[in-house]
């Protein structure tokens, strides 16, 4: 299992819209998740940050992502939900939602 944390700015002007998508979020949307081996996803709110963790249960993370964004049902959320975000000044070029490094863990 590998833990993935991840780090992106909402835009205030958004955040009202973006609570609210997440609070009905699609089932295919969902679905496509599950099959992705994703599991314990989280998104959390700090000032205008959104810190993001789900566990990835598969062998090939970057396939699995490749597949969930080639999925109608994830492009029509995501066309929802990307306006409602900014890239952090921390992102990698490439990079949507900047990830985190882990310092610590206690299981």
């Amino acid at each position: 299992m590998q833990r993935i944390a991840q780090v992106i700015r909402v835009r205030p002007e958004k955040l009202a819209e973006y609570v609210e998508l997440h609070a009905a979020v699609p089932e295919p949307v969902l679905a496509r998740l599950r099959a992705s081996h994703i599991a314990n996803y989280s998104i959390h709110l700090l000032g205008d940050r959104l810190f993001s963790y789900f566990e990835y249960h598969g062998d090939d993370l970057a396939a699995d992502l490749a597949v969930m964004a080639d999925d109608p049902a994830t492009q029509e959320w995501w066309k929802l939900t990307d306006p409602c975000q900014e890239r952090v000044p921390e992102a990698r070029d490439g990079e949507w939602w900047a990830a985190a490094e882990q310092v610590f863990l206690m299981e």
